[in-house]
């Protein structure tokens, strides 16, 4: 198939996703390949005014991709070790009965590289469920106007959830974590998160229009931040979006993304070394994916998950996603912007890479 057969059955194939799906309002697709000389950039959806290929959008979880290359500076600097416990950053009121399980605090067995690649055992706020309380994302549609600080989210956690298993000693995905990664960093470099993220990563690959909410980008953008939804509810002026910080606060474009995966892929912001040790200590996402320091690595599984689809990268729960193709040499970056549809990103991302090893190559 020619190349520009295989760029509008791309486009079909985005275009078919956003209009067959009442709650998708507004999504974004970035497909680059060099090897086969594609490149796509494309909107669909209308929230007051058109979509626009340029436009801003929150991240979700692909921002603990970026959590996790800043963290790998800071480790190259050595200003940081993965092994570190946490307990050398965090105050001891903050750490107090985090990390309770079965009648023992294991805090102070936590080690930096448990936050990153979800091992620690610690409870996820924001999608486990509380026994006796109304859950995190019922506080973030009830009460719009609440500001959160990672703080006061991870002592909600430590108050109403319950770790899962001793560090290291199993898998559970942990925005928690990652809200520790980001007070660990701030600790470290005694700056505000998000001017941490300006200074290491931002500012050096000139992403002008990235930012962690509710800060302000290098560049104010011509277009709208795009809504986001939860439940076909519109939160995107609500001030409790503050919660998400390390853990997903990033709003960024896809052009501003593919500057930071191609750095990534290029070895440019952090070594060889340094990329292959965040892809090498995993644990077991799902069958088929494993979850390293904020790098998802889809693997062969015979018949579940063919070779042609192997990626890395990362996706969030808003149907965002960031991944990388070594086969084609390709970057397939979007989002869907309405929670609890990482399925359905992953799932365009997929049939996209169908789409692309379909190419002629000439």
């Amino acid at each position: 198939m020619k190349k520009e057969q295989v760029e509008t059955s791309i486009k079909e194939l985005f275009r078919k996703t956003v209009q067959k799906d009442a709650k998708i309002h507004n999504a974004y697709l970035l497909v680059d390949s060099a090897k086969l000389g594609v490149h796509l950039n494309l909107a669909e959806g209308a929230t007051g005014s058109a979509a626009c290929a340029q436009q801003p959008y929150y991240i979700a979880s692909v921002s603990k991709l970026i959590t996790s290359v800043l963290t790998s500076i800071l480790v190259e600097k050595e200003m940081i070790s993965y092994e570190d416990p946490i307990s050398r950053y965090l105050e001891p009121d903050l750490l107090h009965n985090l990390h309770l399980y079965k009648g023992k605090d294991y805090t102070s067995d936590i080690k930096i590289k448990h936050l990153l690649n979800h091992t620690s055992g610690l409870h996820d706020f924001l999608e486990d469920s509380p026994k006796q309380a109304k859950s995190f994302v019922d506080h973030i549609i009830d009460e719009p106007d609440r500001l959160w600080t990672a703080k006061e989210a991870i002592v909600w956690a430590k108050e109403h959830l319950e770790p899962h298993f001793p560090p290291g000693q199993g898998f559970h995905y942990s925005d928690t974590g990652y809200h520790l990664l980001g007070l660990i960093i701030e600790k470290i470099t005694e700056k505000p998160y998000g001017e941490v993220l300006r200074a290491y990563i931002f500012e050096p690959l000139q992403m002008k229009h990235s930012y962690l909410a509710p800060s302000e980008p290098m560049e104010k953008s011509e277009y709208p931040l795009a809504d986001l939804f939860i439940s076909n509810i519109n939160i995107t002026p609500y001030n409790s979006l503050s919660f998400m910080h390390a853990g997903g606060g990033i709003i960024s474009t896809n052009g501003d993304l593919l500057k930071f995966m191609k750095a990534l892929v290029q070895h440019e912001i952090i070594s060889e070394k340094s990329l292959s040790q965040m892809k090498r200590d995993w644990g077991k996402f799902f069958i088929g994916i494993d979850y390293g320091y904020g790098v998802m690595n889809f693997k062969t599984i015979p018949v579940l998950m063919p070779q042609k689809y192997n990626v890395w990268g990362n996706a969030g729960s808003t149907g965002t996603f960031m991944f990388y193709h070594p086969a084609t040499d390709a970057f397939l970056i979007g989002g869907l912007n309405h929670f609890r549809y990482h399925r359905k990103g992953i799932r365009l991302m997929l049939k996209s890479i169908d789409k692309l090893l379909k190419c002629d190559v000439s």
